[in-house]
Parts: C-alpha cells; structure tokens; sequence
C-alpha cells in the first residue's frame, strides 16, 4: 500500500456545498428536492505538487453563505491511460489537516462521486467505499484522454453536506469534442425521452422547471414502468460548458413529486449565462436510462 500511495500523484480542488453514460459502470444514486449553486474555487500549489483550495464559499438555494469545514486530497496514479482501470483514492480531513473519521450516510451512500469529462461528453456517477481515517476508495475507468472533474460529496457527522471539486488528467491524444446538438428529443436503447421546459427561453438567475417526458420507443406511449431510482423519480445534474470546471459550474437539482405518468420534473435555476449540459437519470423496470442534453441560458 506504501509502495501504491508513493506513486500516486494528487490533484484537488475544495468547495462546500449542500447537497450519471458511465465511465465506470459501478453504482449510482437517484437524488431527492432543490437546487444547489456553488461559488468558484481558488487555488494553491504546496511543495509536493499537490493542489488544495482555499477561501471557497457556497451559496445554497436560500442565497445564504456556508463554511467551508474540510479538505479533501485526490490520489491517482501519476501514469493514467484511456480505459485504464485503476484505484482513486479520497482522503477527506478538517481545515488543520486532521483525518475525519465519521460520517453520515445521506441519500443512501457516505459519499456520492460525480464524474465528468472536462468536455462535458462523458458522466459517470459512483460511490466510493469508506475505508479508515477519512479515507475512501474505488476503482474507475476513463474513456479517454484528457481532463476530469470529480464532485465528491459527503457528509461529516453532525456538519452540513460539503463537496470536494478534484481533478485528474488521462494522458493521450485528446479527441476534439462534437458540436454541440441542442435538440429536444432523444431515444436512448427502447425509450424516448423529450425534454421540456417551463419558460420559452431561459434566463439566468430565473427558476425554471425541467421536464422529461418518457415514452416507449416503438409503441410511443408514456412509460408505465418507471420505477424510484434509489428513493426518488429521478436524478439530475447540470454542468456549465466551461474551459476550467469549477464548482461555480455545477448544478444538483432534484425531482418533484406526483407527477404524470411517465414523467420527470425538476426545477431549478442557472446562475449566469452559457450553454450547459443535463444529464437525467431514470429507472426503467430496473435498467437505467441515462439522458444527456444541451441547454442555451441568456
């Protein structure tokens, strides 16, 4: 495990906040009833070459300013190919660098990991393992080279909810990303899913409410055999189209009940303009439909 850890090289980034087609097809987690904007990262390199934040701030949905309460450090290895299964390790600790030991679970899990390419074409969702003194483990996979983002959110006994932003590198050539396609209607394997929305146009800083109609692919018929994804109707994150990703870019929403049959909602708001990408995720009859869209917000 020395030997490991030694050869590992560190990126992080730290942000508080409150709070998936997968790169690795591990485990994900449905969401449960507001929004979540966070405030952008700073940050400092140390002597080692490992990188951590500071002055992170975290407006929740009520515009109220949170504490930043921990850090937390990304180990990887130093070395990362495309399709490369390989360990990452979390190590979350307080402001003074002391290990913290116990968490809660919230939303089923200890720790909930959003992962995105820094070109928004690929998401993936998974849930680390608690191991001992702060730190969690899992094993992932990254289709191909370039830059990650990772979104860990945890929650310390008897603290508020807090996310780490964290990043990594896949080395390669990197693929120059499609334009983006902001049409409103997708099939995905057997189900059709079309996405609307509230407003005619949206605009930044107004609440909005997100639609996902979800129809048989050959029949055309609003499901009837969406299912709770890990306690709720659905999960949904949104990402800003951003050149560096930082937790100013990342949206957390979460589905409203009682609605249709075969239907989705989530409402929420974008703090600025830009184009951003939603990624929705549903329980159909115990297969998972992920469905990614783009979105212009003026």
């Amino acid at each position: 495990m020395k030997k490991f850890l030694n050869s590992l090289a560190i990126t992080t980034a730290l942000v508080l906040a409150q709070s998936c087609s997968s790169i690795t097809k591990i485990d994900e987690k449905a969401i449960s009833v507001s929004t979540h904007q966070h405030e952008a990262i700073s940050r400092t390199e140390n002597h080692h070459g490992e990188h951590s934040t500071s002055d992170t701030v975290h407006h929740d949905e009520n515009h109220k300013d949170k504490k930043v309460l921990t850090q937390a450090n990304l180990k990887v290895p130093s070395h990362i190919s495309p399709n490369q299964t390989i360990p990452i390790s979390i190590d979350v600790q307080d402001l003074n660098g002391k290990a913290i030991t116990n968490f809660e679970t919230f939303q089923e899990k200890l720790m909930h990991l959003i992962v995105v390419s820094d070109d928004l074409q690929f998401f993936s969702h998974i849930h680390p393992a608690y191991k001992t003194n702060g730190q969690f483990e899992v094993a992932a996979s990254f289709p191909q080279a370039g830059g990650y983002t990772f979104f860990s959110d945890y929650k310390p006994t008897g603290k508020t909810e807090q996310v780490s932003v964290l990043k990594a590198q896949v080395l390669g050539n990197t693929i120059p990303a499609p334009e983006i396609d902001i049409q409103r209607s997708k099939t995905f394997n057997d189900t059709q899913v079309n996405l609307a929305l509230s407003e005619p146009t949206v605009k930044a800083g107004q609440e909005v409410t997100l639609m996902f109609k979800l129809q048989d692919a050959a029949s055309n018929q609003p499901l009837t055999d969406l299912q709770p994804y890990l306690g709720e109707n659905g999960h949904f994150v949104i990402v800003r189209n951003s050149k560096q990703l930082t937790a100013a870019d990342y949206i957390h929403a979460h589905a409203l009940k009682n609605t249709p049959a075969g239907q989705v909602d989530f409402m929420t708001s974008f703090p600025q303009r830009g184009k951003y990408k939603l990624w929705g995720q549903f329980n159909r009859n115990g297969k998972i439909i992920t469905a990614d869209f783009w979105l212009n917000v003026v």
